[in-house]
């Protein structure tokens, strides 16, 4: 593995330039276009090659069997799920950061003081508190929602007089319960699972007419545990449901959790960005009142998969929660290569990627201003999106949304009424978009319908595309496969 710089740089610029051109030749394509066989079984059966391969060959192999089949999050029309393109300055740092390939576990060196810097930014930005918090980035939401839920544990057994680190949660008397909303992610479920509570230990708690968590059902539901001898763990929020992007009203959720000395947790992983348009901000109101907030910098702020990001009211907690440091690796502040506590010592991870540096790219290259606008011109457009399908004789309109996420669904006259056919019908349809490539949207079921589902995530999806999704429903809506349904 000799290291010849002049090698390295040419292929340094032709990989630049393969981005670059791939980047730009993307709103020219085709959303999203399923493998050939052939082209599966060309990566799939590759061999494992004995003598080295030139890194010429491996940019020519790369260009010709990666590149060209892309999931398709980095087109203006794709509105699936919740995947954003990434950050032309984060995709330039993610090389430096290859470059310098630190392990963020902990230790006197850069990388580790740009994460605090990165980590108090986002404090800043959901104006979450920083005094005594602290915050930890991960891969996503679900080890966010893991390591939130194992601090709320840890906390909950402590006063109960459990070491749950040396006893674990057998030694507890009687069961943890969970109150999530019925709308809540899939996450928590494995989490809890994870945390040995099992799935039992769940109550999905009902929702109201724009599918937010009952506050009064939540209460009910707690008081009623505590008299049959269960013990609430935690309250799991949404601040912009992956489904509707609901926000639940963490308000009110915060008087409960108060109330009864329950922990909430707030799963902003998608919508808690949303808080930066001022005409949505004030939905957020509590969430500064959180116990932990999931927030994915790699959805709305466009940063790189992987980079997630837990934030605990209690840093000392988390730090109990998971901090367990042999002695080779003790330092005094000041000596050596310790200095700040172990990012170690605050999640499960020991080594750990270089996150900070693309987030901090991404920031630093957008501006906290040009996030915010970015934020609600992608709003304003899913409320565009909504007029033209409620103002539309064969589409119907779910529920009118907060953030960037529409449900609606294809509706000719003659099933009006028919949520079996129609479901049937949309199915078929959002199969057919896909397969286009004109546009991408996914599905949710609510209330036993299917919904085609539209989420709003690119910073060059514009109005026109916006008319080419609905465009692309109609054609598949009139295709032979489903107008002779």
């Amino acid at each position: 593995m000799s290291c010849n710089m002049d090698e390295f740089r040419e292929l340094g610029y032709r990989a630049v330039d393969l981005a670059a051109h791939y980047l730009a030749s993307l709103p020219d394509g085709p959303v999203f276009q399923r493998m050939p066989e052939e082209a599966r079984q060309a990566i799939t059966s590759m061999s494992l090659p004995a003598d080295a391969i030139s890194g010429d060959e491996i940019l020519r192999l790369l260009e010709k069997h990666i590149l060209p089949h892309p999931m398709g999050n980095g087109h203006p029309r794709f509105f699936g799920w919740v995947n954003s393109p990434p950050a032309p300055m984060a995709i330039v740092t993610e090389i430096l950061a290859a470059a310098m390939n630190p392990s963020c576990a902990g230790g006197d060196h850069a990388a580790i003081y740009l994460e605090h810097c990165v980590i108090r930014w986002l404090m800043e930005l959901i104006g979450f508190p920083t005094g005594g918090s602290a915050g930890i980035l991960v891969s996503g939401g679900s080890a966010a929602a893991l390591t939130a839920l194992a601090a709320a544990r840890h906390r909950v057994l402590a006063r109960l007089g459990i070491d749950v680190r040396r006893q674990g949660v057998s030694a507890a008397p009687g069961r943890l319960r969970l109150y999530a909303c019925a709308q809540g992610h899939s996450c928590h479920q494995k989490a809890v699972e994870l945390l040995g509570l099992g799935s039992v230990s769940i109550r999905w708690i009902e929702v109201d007419a724009a599918f937010r968590m009952s506050p009064e059902h939540l209460r009910r539901a707690i008081e009623e545990d505590r008299r049959q001898g269960w013990h609430p763990l935690a309250i799991v929020a949404n601040a912009g449901s992956v489904n509707t992007g609901a926000i639940d009203p963490l308000d009110a959720l915060a008087e409960v959790a108060d109330a009864e000395s329950v922990w909430l947790h707030v799963d902003g992983a998608y919508g808690v960005a949303g808080m930066l348009d001022p005409a949505t901000k004030p939905l957020f109101g509590g969430l500064d009142r959180a116990d932990s907030i999931a927030l994915d910098p790699h959805k709305w702020l466009s940063v790189p998969v992987e980079c997630g990001c837990v934030l605990v009211r209690d840093g000392a907690l988390l730090r109990d929660t998971f901090s367990l440091v042999p002695p080779y690796l003790r330092t005094e502040p000041g000596k050596g290569f310790g200095n700040l506590p172990w990012f170690a010592e605050y999640g499960f991870q020991q080594t750990r990627g270089f996150r900070a540096l693309k987030l901090w790219a991404a920031i630093m290259h957008a501006g906290t201003k040009g996030i915010a606008e970015r934020v609600a011109r992608q709003i304003a457009l899913a409320r565009c999106l909504e007029e033209r399908i409620a103002s539309s004789n064969d589409l119907e309109l779910c529920t009118r949304g907060r953030l960037s996420i529409v449900c609606f669904r294809f509706v000719p006259t003659e099933l009006a009424g028919n949520d079996t056919e129609l479901n049937q019908l949309n199915q078929e349809i959002m199969a057919h978009v896909q397969a286009s490539g004109k546009a991408f949207l996914t599905n949710t079921m609510l209330n036993g319908r299917f919904w085609l589902r539209a989420c709003i995530l690119h910073y060059a999806t514009t109005e026109a595309d916006l008319d080419a999704l609905l465009e692309a429903v109609r054609s598949a809506a009139s295709s032979p496969s489903c107008s002779q349904r």
